[in-house]
């Protein structure tokens, strides 16, 4: 699968008006997923660079588990990285004051890494990226880097097929005012990776595309669904190479002969 670096360089600060993916992509999602699942136990994992076991933490999507990110968790602890999942069971969102809920899980991430020499890099699926850049914002600890994978950045539900889904497990959708939704399009000041799909099924791929607010920012697409992409090869690619780059060497994914020219902005709307 092609990798792609794509700079976005003047995203409004605004959650633009963005549809969510059509029917016909959420159709095949499972059929896709599964594909990606089994391409992911076949893959050569070889050839990607050894962990320096530093704490890596995994928050699943919403409606997921540590099962569910299992191969992507298991992923990085195999490179050599103290990977393990957030700890929380399974992900039903955010419960009642959602800055006092993240509070509260920036303060179970720290006792996770705690006793940890290194700074922990924080990697997130769908609703769970979300998690990963605020908890990047919040945690006393040093972080290394934010990973996010298909996750709506924006923060707008009509930007995706999950709000029955959240309506569900949650009782409703979490209400959100202008001042938070602006703290989540800012990214955390480190170096962050965006990773997103233009097929994904689930979440418009223009929400999961971030500004450039600093130097270390980024955006990577990969061909795939939503539901796969965590155990999706060329996103495992992606993180094994994001998670290798020692702390103050971080550069982009990609080197310039193989990365394609930065896209204009209006590709992105």
């Amino acid at each position: 699968m092609k990798k792609i670096a794509v700079r976005a360089r003047a995203l409004p600060v605004a959650a633009p008006l963005i549809p969510s993916p059509s029917w016909a992509l959420l159709g095949i999602e499972p059929l896709r997923a599964a594909m990606e699942y089994a391409s992911c136990r076949l893959m050569d994992r070889s050839g990607h660079p050894p962990g320096d076991g530093h704490p890596v933490i995994v928050f699943p999507g919403l409606a997921a588990d540590a099962q569910s990110i299992a191969p992507l968790v298991g992923f990085c602890h195999g490179l050599g990285y103290a990977a393990r999942d957030w700890g929380r069971g399974l992900n039903t969102g955010p419960v009642g004051n959602i800055d006092r809920w993240l509070d509260a899980l920036a303060a179970d991430i720290e006792a996770l890494v705690a006793d940890q020499p290194q700074a922990v890099s924080l990697v997130g699926w769908s609703l769970g990226g979300i998690y990963a850049r605020e908890i990047a914002k919040r945690i006393a600890l040093p972080v290394r880097q934010v990973i996010t994978i298909g996750t709506p950045i924006t923060g707008e539900a009509a930007q995706t097929n999950v709000s029955l889904l959240y309506r569900w497990i949650n009782g409703a959708l979490p209400v959100l005012d202008e001042d938070f939704k602006a703290r989540l399009l800012a990214a955390p000041q480190v170096p962050t990776t965006a990773i997103y799909s233009r097929s994904d099924g689930v979440v418009a791929w223009q929400a999961c595309v971030q500004r450039e607010d600093h130097p270390m920012i980024e955006n990577v697409e990969v061909d795939g669904s939503h539901c796969g992409l965590v155990w999706n090869p060329a996103v495992l690619n992606v993180v094994a190479d994001r998670l290798a780059h020692a702390p103050g060497a971080w550069r982009p994914y990609g080197d310039a002969a193989e990365a394609e020219p930065a896209r204009a902005v209006q590709s992105l709307n």
